[in-house]
């Protein structure tokens, strides 16, 4: 079996396994498996960027954020319509996400975390200045937005099928974009720049426009988070859920888009069951990340992938 059957199967798999959970029943256990779906797919757009173009960014909370705020502001404001909200949440974030990566991407290295960091925390100390909009207390949302006049994401199993809708869509076009040109182009961007730039590839251009597309996709991202717990905090920009993002990618598997989201759910899943133990959970997570980066070098996914084969 090759490389990418193996993806296949394993995303098969995973997506097979979510689409049975909510048979269960159990309401615990289907609100935690959507929020690591939501988490999953703010992680699998940071992986086009750092998995295929090795673009290390320390502020893609800020897009995950601002995408959390769109669906929150427009709640404050009466506009709960998601075929409204939701394609702005896309969109407000990858506009945003452009204008930073066209200043930022000037730079690389160190430099270019550091910008993307410094921008990231401008959003994070904006949005914590709104007083109108709660501030540093975040802001509540009286309910989950509705769908052409209609309710139905108010019950839990129906918003769970719509972030596993959402979560299949975006992996399917993850593959086809990969897959395509523009992500061969990428991935020799990350490998060797140099030499694509003397192939004649403007590698500036691509690296803007996969930094705009995983900017959108985090902000739909936040949108469902909104959704899902039915409040925001300016906490969600700071750079400290940049490096739960990045942690999920590492330790899911870089370049395999069902990698980050396999990080996500060994990473969340760890600290509900450890934090449910003792108060110290942290010092007993920190030993198991460190293990598995060290004994999985392709994380989760090139251990489940090597069983497999």
């Amino acid at each position: 079996m090759g490389e990418r059957q193996r993806l296949l199967a394993v995303t098969w798999v995973v997506l097979g396994a979510l689409a049975a959970l909510p048979l269960i029943g159990d309401p615990f256990a289907i609100r935690l498996v959507t929020r690591i779906m939501i988490y999953g797919l703010a992680a699998l757009s940071l992986d086009l960027i750092l998995g295929f173009g090795g673009l290390i960014s320390f502020g893609h909370a800020a897009w995950f954020g601002l995408g959390a705020y769109v669906v929150a502001i427009g709640a404050y404001h009466g506009v709960a319509e998601a075929l409204l909200v939701w394609p702005l949440a896309l969109a407000i974030p990858g506009l945003v996400a452009l204008v930073v990566g066209a200043i930022s991407l000037r730079t690389s290295g160190v430099s270019f975390i550091m910008i993307t960091l410094a921008f990231a925390q401008m959003l994070f100390f904006l949005i914590a200045s709104l007083r109108q909009y709660g501030a540093d207390d975040g802001l509540s949302i009286s309910s989950r937005n509705r769908i052409a006049g209609f309710d139905p994401l108010s019950d839990h199993a129906a918003f769970y099928y719509t972030a596993l809708g959402i979560l299949a869509g975006a992996l399917w076009l993850g593959h086809r974009l990969v897959d395509s040109r523009f992500g061969m182009v990428l991935r020799g961007i990350r490998q060797n720049e140099r030499r694509m730039l003397a192939l004649g590839f403007d590698t500036y251009r691509y690296k803007l426009a996969a930094f705009a597309i995983a900017g959108a996709v985090a902000g739909l991202a936040g949108a469902l988070l909104a959704n899902h717990t039915l409040y925001v905090s300016p906490q969600i920009l700071h750079w400290t859920t940049s490096g739960e993002l990045i942690v999920m990618v590492v330790l899911g598997g870089m370049g395999s888009l069902i990698g980050p989201v396999l990080g996500a759910a060994g990473l969340l899943y760890a600290e509900e069951t450890l934090s449910a133990r003792t108060e110290h959970w942290q010092i007993v997570l920190g030993p198991l990340l460190l293990l598995v980066v060290l004994f999985a070098r392709r994380g989760l996914f090139g251990w489940l992938a090597g069983r497999a084969r």
